[in-house]
């Protein structure tokens, strides 16, 4: 994989990439805030739920469960 940017929901399982740029509104933007997902944050892709969505991600050290329209709006560059 490139190291272009594509949406969080794009990234394979397991692999590793960097939070670039989140294009959240308000209330939805203070929760990516509350979690950690910033620009400059390292993030992976763990586990999908049995029907795909949600997804678990670790993320500083924790992982979070996040809807596919949630991570869609947040762009990652692939390490």
């Amino acid at each position: 994989m490139s190291k272009k940017l594509i949406p969080l929901s794009s990234l394979p399982l397991g692999k590793k990439a960097i939070i670039y740029k989140t294009n959240h509104l308000n209330s939805e933007a203070r929760r990516m805030l509350d979690l950690g997902i910033i620009e400059g944050t390292y993030i992976t892709p763990l586990y999908k739920s049995p029907f795909g969505n949600p997804t678990a991600y670790s993320i500083r050290g924790g992982v979070f469960a996040l809807r596919e329209e949630t991570v869609k709006n947040i762009l990652v560059k692939c390490l």
